[in-house]
């Protein structure tokens, strides 16, 4: 089978075609590792490889099914993994320069299920420092660039993932969400990709750990890649329990209106409404805005804030006396610090916006008495939101609009930190493009149990709209 044909397969189809010896692994493997080592000096995706060890476990998987069947759902089928995750032999490093010499015995729970199942792990793609900002760059690795254009950001936390995938450079991959960290990826780059709702995956062996119950049911552990099958695939492999099969018939579908005051480009407006109107000839179809939606960036950014981020400090300055502050302006002064200044000045602001005891144990109050509101609201309902106001943009702009001290995370993270507040299934498809041909996803949310549907309505539009498409490494403009 021709490598450009192997590129654009989905892991569904390659185990199809492996289990049916139409394609061996140690082709499919051949020419995933190909296209990384072709794509990876521009876009700095992935940062860690085991190519040597991929094509070893390929021989052997094309040596066993010479002789029986194969050993699960992905048999020979490559993947690749968002760095924070545990891989046996492999470093976890957090993108932190005095964690570079560290390597984990034992994998991460996602990793050990994915084994299980047959995946050979290509390689660990790139975050930000203690994947703690919307952007992927680093002290230790560098910054990873947006295969659609070098010089636009390839989104964060798992933005080697979005990258690489775009590029080819996988067919399927393992992101994690705690503040859209999947979603921003998959939208500036045009994949695939599911945040799974709280407490249905692992996140045993993610780095770094979180520090309260609050922040636990925020952080997940999801697929990213080129299908909605992909993403149905790897989901029934992480989660101890498969989704009930649901009709799309059954459930109303809910559009979050454009003109509430919150940034929205003309382009994703214009796309929104022309998934509405795509979708009312029909299912019954409404603009609204859903329960809690006005709060959930401010209680998304306390609930980030619970202690002041002490223990990402206490990780980030493990061997470094010159302090937080102190580091941050030597930064902007010298660049000669072990800190990247998107970690030190998100430290910052987790400081200034620190909650109170009080206003914890308010914010749990809320968070319970929401849970049941929404647990039933969302019974029969599937929400359409943008998943950022406009297509990827220069690097370091997302971080300056999330992270300043002007409170402006207020105006651009209401989309994403819906989801993650609440606890709530998301799945992010491409739907259309910018003026400039940059991909432009959106999300389709409901409540934990509602996966089938969210699935279903993602195969429909990803089938009617964008959807996924191989970039082709470019340095300027499209």
């Amino acid at each position: 089978m021709e490598k450009k044909h192997i590129l654009k397969m989905d892991a569904t189809s390659i185990a199809s075609a492996i289990k049916k010896k139409q394609l061996t692994s140690v082709e499919a493997v051949t020419a995933f590792i190909e296209q990384i080592k072709a794509v990876n000096p521009s876009i700095n995706a992935v940062v860690e490889d085991r190519f040597a060890k991929a094509l070893q476990e390929a021989q052997e998987a094309d040596h066993l099914l010479q002789n029986q069947t194969p050993s699960g759902k992905l048999h020979g089928v490559p993947i690749s993994i968002k760095e924070c995750f545990h891989v046996k032999g492999m470093k976890t490093t957090g993108g932190l320069e005095h964690r570079q010499d560290l390597i984990y015995q034992e994998d991460a729970e996602v990793v050990r299920l994915l084994k299980k199942e047959g995946a050979i792990i290509l390689g660990k793609t790139n975050t930000p420092a203690l994947c703690f900002c919307q952007e992927t760059d680093n002290k230790l690795y560098g910054r990873t660039n947006n295969p659609w254009n070098l010089n636009k950001t390839a989104g964060g936390s798992s933005g080697g993932e979005g990258a690489l995938l775009a590029a080819g450079g996988a067919p399927v991959g393992i992101g994690s969400d705690i503040g859209g960290s999947i979603r921003f990826p998959s939208h500036f780059n045009g994949v695939i990709g599911f945040k799974p709702g709280k407490d249905t995956v692992s996140t045993e062996g993610h780095f770094p750990e979180v520090q309260h119950d609050l922040q636990q049911r925020m952080l997940t552990a999801g697929p990213m890649g080129k299908t909605v099958a992909d993403m149905q695939l790897i989901y029934d492999i992480i989660a101890p329990s498969a989704p009930k099969s649901q009709t799309l018939h059954a459930f109303k579908m809910e559009i979050l209106p454009i003109n509430l005051g919150y940034p929205l480009s003309t382009r994703t407006g214009q796309l929104l409404e022309e998934l509405e109107n795509f979708l009312e000839r029909i299912y019954s179809v409404q603009q609204i805005m859903p329960p809690y939606f006005r709060d959930s960036a401010l209680i998304w950014q306390e609930i980030m804030s619970i202690n002041g981020s002490k223990l990402v400090e206490d990780e980030a300055f493990n061997n470094d006396r010159s302090g937080l502050v102190r580091s941050f302006l030597k930064e902007k002064l010298s660049q000669r610090t072990k800190v990247h200044p998107y970690l030190s000045w998100a430290i910052m602001g987790a400081k200034m916006f620190k909650p109170s005891q009080k206003r914890v144990r308010e914010i749990a109050g809320i968070l319970q008495q929401g849970d049941e509101l929404l647990k039933t609201y969302f019974a029969k309902r599937l929400l359409i939101l943008p998943v950022y106001y406009q297509a990827a943009s220069d690097h370091g702009q997302v971080f300056k609009e999330i992270f300043s001290i002007r409170k402006t995370y207020l105006q651009y993270m209401p989309y994403t930190a819906y989801a993650n507040v609440w606890g709530l299934p998301s799945l992010t498809i491409p739907a259309g493009e910018d003026e400039n041909h940059l991909p432009i996803g959106i999300q389709i949310i409901s409540g934990n149990g509602n996966e089938d549907a969210i699935f279903r309505l993602g195969k429909l539009l990803t089938k009617r709209f964008r959807g996924y498409k191989l970039a082709e490494v470019n340095n300027g403009n499209y």
